[in-house]
C-alpha cells in the first residue's frame, strides 16, 4: 500500500513541475509595485497584495496578519493557495505572513530564462529587501523547500530559521523510476487542480503549457546540491517530509545529518498532505494539519 502510494505522489510531483509568466490582464490593470490593496480570497483574507520588479519580472507576493515575518515559498506548479491555503488562516494569527509567487507562477510574470533554485533564491532575498524586511523566517515547500534552503546558502544574512517542506536536494532522494516519470510526462497528465488554479489568475492555456514545460525542464535537469554547500547552513532547519512522499525518508536523514543545526520530522502520508496541499485534500472532516504544531514549536524563540 505505502508503495502504491509513494508512486501516486510521484506522478502527481512530475506534474507539478510547473510555472507561470505574466500577471492576467485584470490584475495588471490594478496592481503596480506600489499599488497595495485589500482582498478576500477563497479560502482567506490576506490585508495587502503588491508587485515589485525584482531582477527583470514582476514578483506578486501577498502580506497577511502582524508579527515576526515568515515568507511562504510555494511548489512547483503552484499558486499560493494551493500549496498554503490551508495553513494561512491559522499561522496568520500568530506571524506577519508574505507569501511569495515566484518566477513564471501564478501572477508572477517570467524572464527569459530557464528556471533555477539559485535564481528563485536571489529573487526572494531582493523581494524582501524591496519589503524593507532584514530578517525572516521561511517556510518552503517542495522545490520551493529547495529554494528556502538555497537562500540560507546563498542569502545567510537574511534567515533567521528554515522550515524545508518535502525538499529535494540530490538526485538519489527519489525513487529510480521517479527520473523516468519526469522525462515521459506529458501536460495532460499535470493535475487538474493546478490547472485550474494557474487559470483563475492567470486566463491563457499558452502560458500554462509555456510553465509546464519551463518546470519540467528543470526537474529533468535537477543537479545535485553539493554537500558543502549543505553543511554550509548556518540558520536552524527543520526538515519536514510524508512517509510516503517524493523524497524518501532516507534521503532526508541524510540530509538532516549534513546540516549542522537540524531537526527532522517525519509525518503519515503523502506530499504535502500534512499541510493540506490541494491534491491531498479528502472531505472537510477528514483533513487534519500537523505541520501547524510542530512549526510553531520550532518558531518559537
Amino acid at each position: 500500500m505505502k508503495i502504491a502510494k509513494i508512486y501516486l505522489s510521484l506522478i502527481i510531483i512530475l506534474l507539478s513541475v510547473s510555472c507561470n509568466e505574466n500577471i492576467n490582464k485584470e490584475t495588471t490593470n490594478t496592481i503596480n509595485k506600489n499599488d497595495i490593496m485589500s482582498k478576500t480570497t477563497e479560502d482567506t483574507t490576506f490585508t495587502k497584495s503588491g508587485c515589485a520588479e525584482i531582477n527583470g519580472i514582476n514578483m506578486y507576493y501577498e502580506i497577511y496578519g502582524q508579527g515576526k515575518p515568515l515568507i511562504l515559498i510555494h511548489g512547483g506548479g503552484s499558486t499560493i493557495q494551493t500549496s498554503f491555503g490551508r495553513i494561512i488562516p491559522t499561522l496568520s494569527k500568530s506571524h506577519q505572513i508574505i507569501a511569495i509567487e515566484l518566477q513564471a507562477h501564478g501572477r508572477t510574470s517570467d524572464r527569459d530564462k530557464d528556471l533555477s533554485f539559485e535564481q528563485d533564491a536571489d529573487d526572494v532575498a531582493a523581494l524582501l529587501k524591496e519589503l524593507k524586511i532584514s530578517k525572516a523566517d521561511f517556510l518552503g515547500f517542495s522545490n520551493g523547500g529547495t529554494t528556502a534552503l538555497q537562500i540560507s546558502i546563498r542569502h545567510p544574512e537574511i534567515t533567521n530559521k528554515i522550515i524545508a517542506a518535502s525538499a529535494l536536494l540530490k538526485r538519489n532522494g527519489v525513487l529510480p523510476q521517479f527520473w523516468e516519470f519526469m522525462k515521459n510526462g506529458t501536460f495532460e497528465q499535470m493535475p487538474q487542480a493546478y490547472k485550474d488554479a494557474f487559470l483563475k489568475v492567470t486566463p491563457d492555456s499558452a502560458k500554462l503549457l509555456t510553465m509546464f514545460h519551463r518546470c519540467a525542464t528543470r526537474m529533468i535537469n535537477f543537479k545535485d546540491v553539493p554537500d558543502e554547500q549543505i553543511k554550509s547552513i548556518k540558520c536552524p532547519v527543520l526538515l519536514v517530509n510524508g512517509d510516503a512522499d517524493v523524497a524518501t525518508t532516507e534521503h532526508m536523514q541524510q540530509m538532516s545529518k549534513l546540516i549542522p543545526n537540524c531537526k527532522l520530522q517525519i509525518f503519515p502520508g503523502g506530499h504535502g498532505e500534512y499541510m493540506g496541499e490541494i491534491t491531498t485534500l479528502k472531505s472537510d472532516k477528514e483533513n487534519t494539519f500537523p505541520i501547524i504544531p510542530v512549526m510553531k514549536d520550532f518558531l518559537k524563540d
